[in-house]
């Protein structure tokens, strides 16, 4: 019938899929199991067309409004070629109001600004972009290949062009040892930048991850969620208050999800419920975290675990936790954590 790729962004959920290239150009991130074990390729005009029109079949009498290019950086494909793809698009499906895609930075840097306008014009409406961290050497630590330099200059292009830009960024990403550096970094490229959404994505170890024997060989020290509270606190405070759209609540594994809105508007509130949380004890701390990562989709306000009838409930498992050994408690946490990654497509993941 028509392929489809295995991702797409939370806030796409709704989009019709059309792959546009297969898999991903670099696929060499560390964190990242999501096209391991694939090859890269572009897909021919001719083919997407097709697609386009195996869809139109399906879809008949839907209204479609919204349409995601896949894979992970489907801006590769010529210009020329695009402009075809998104006039084809648009003409099979004329109540689109929105085409969105991934793309790297370092693809982005190599469009010009009146390219991308181009393709703005032809009704790409945002540009999805996983820059992770503004470190260098939190960037070279994960082999993300790229540099902060470069995700400035194709941020400011797409920004320039008048597309919308969501950038992701993964606080714990950089470990213990570079997480000050991370957020002061990341504030300093996100500053430079001024994104339309600033898409928060705490970082989670997958079990089959080469970043495991990083922690075994003590190179990598992963962070526990009050850690990651402190270190996303410390990259608001850094964060100007530009009008970007600063999101915790469109994704499941960050903690403090309404920490969430314009950083013009919401930033002083955003601090105050770091703050509130950083306030905890410990134990109120492990509380708040168990009950969040163990509740699936419900979500808890932080003054719950201030109610002593629920830290009666909630202490005995607490205690049963740490009894296991001195990380008892933050293993526990990572498991669960573990179990909302997506799975390679490959029983290797080098």
């Amino acid at each position: 019938m028509y392929e489809q790729g295995v991702i797409r962004p939370p806030s796409e959920a709704s989009s019709l899929l059309l792959r546009v290239t297969r898999n991903c150009p670099w696929n060499q991130c560390l964190f990242c199991p999501a096209y391991k074990g694939t090859t890269f390729s572009k897909r021919s005009v001719e083919e997407i067309k097709k697609d386009i029109d195996e869809m139109a079949k399906e879809y008949a009498g839907y209204h479609i409004k919204s349409v995601f290019l896949q894979d992970a950086d489907s801006l590769l494909l010529p210009t020329k070629d695009l402009l075809v793809v998104l006039q084809y698009l648009n003409g099979t499906f004329p109540g689109i109001e929105r085409i969105t895609s991934y793309a790297r930075a370092r693809t982005l840097k190599r469009k010009s600004v009146e390219e991308l306008k181009q393709l703005k014009e032809a009704g790409l409406n945002r540009i999805h972009a996983g820059m992770e961290s503004g470190s260098a050497r939190v960037l070279d630590l994960i082999k993300k290949g790229l540099t902060p330099e470069e995700i400035i200059e194709g941020g400011k292009r797409v920004v320039d062009a008048g597309i919308s830009l969501s950038e992701y960024i993964m606080p714990g990403i950089g470990g213990r040892a570079l997480s000050e550096e991370h957020a002061k970094e990341t504030a300093r490229v996100l500053n430079a930048v001024k994104p339309d959404f600033i898409r928060v994505r705490t970082f989670a170890m997958h079990p089959m991850s080469p970043m495991q024997k990083m922690v075994k060989d003590g190179t990598f020290i992963p962070m526990n969620d009050q850690e990651v509270v402190a270190e996303i606190k410390l990259l608001v405070e850094h964060l100007d208050a530009m009008h970007s759209y600063f999101s915790c609540g469109d994704f499941s594994l960050n903690l403090l999800m309404q920490v969430d809105g314009y950083l013009d508007e919401k930033k002083a509130f955003m601090l105050s419920e770091l703050n509130k949380f950083m306030a905890l004890t410990k134990e109120q701390k492990q509380a708040f975290i168990l009950l969040q990562r163990s509740g699936g989709y419900m979500r808890y306000p932080i003054d719950t675990v201030k109610d002593e009838k629920v830290m009666e409930q909630v202490r005995p498992e607490i205690r049963k936790l740490e009894s296991r050994g001195e990380d008892g408690f933050d293993a526990h946490i990572a498991t669960l954590m573990s179990y909302q990654l997506p799975q390679p497509q490959t029983d290797e993941w080098n």
